[in-house]
């Protein structure tokens, strides 16, 4: 397991569970985000979503609003369907990818570097946990909040004019 920020008491830190998802509709085509989080009985749901976007720019945008609306020092697990996320932070891709100057092991470029290097400061701040979900495998919160990201991609659909889904 891959843990990023520096730890304190466990007693003192706020615990937290996410779970993200992405959503768009074509790659790039509109797209939508979707993060639960829950700390101590509470939840607290945030969407978005972009007019031309891709499916992992959206993934990686739900854990990113995630991260940033939890407190410094918090102790975080974030469940993902995503591969792409999960993968980068428990196979190691995101440390490779910083020590080879955001290459690849093909040596073409990081795509969404931006995102990954908001990501890393978020992490850099609090303990957060990577833990893949199945997707569509009947995860109440992950089937949540896949329907959240769909229907926040909706509003995206009618503005780039691709229509209803």
């Amino acid at each position: 397991m891959h843990e990023t920020g520096s730890p304190a008491p466990a007693e003192s830190r706020p615990s937290f569970v996410v779970y993200t998802d992405g959503a768009c509709s074509g790659n790039p085509g509109p797209g939508g985000w979707a993060a639960l989080i829950r700390n101590a009985g509470a939840e607290r749901v945030l969407t978005g979503g972009e007019a031309r976007t891709t499916n992992n720019r959206m993934e990686l945008t739900a854990v990113l609003e995630a991260l940033r609306a939890l407190p410094p020092g918090a102790d975080v697990v974030v469940y993902s369907d995503s591969a792409y996320v999960v993968n980068a932070f428990r196979q190691g891709w995101l440390r490779r990818w910083v020590e080879s100057g955001w290459r690849k092991a093909d040596g073409g470029p990081v795509e969404n570097r931006d995102l990954w290097a908001a990501i890393l400061e978020e992490t850099a701040r609090r303990t957060v946990r990577f833990e893949k979900v199945r997707g569509h495998a009947g995860v109440p919160e992950n089937v949540r909040v896949d329907r959240l990201a769909v229907r926040a991609m909706a509003a995206y659909r009618r503005e780039s004019g691709a229509g209803p889904r």
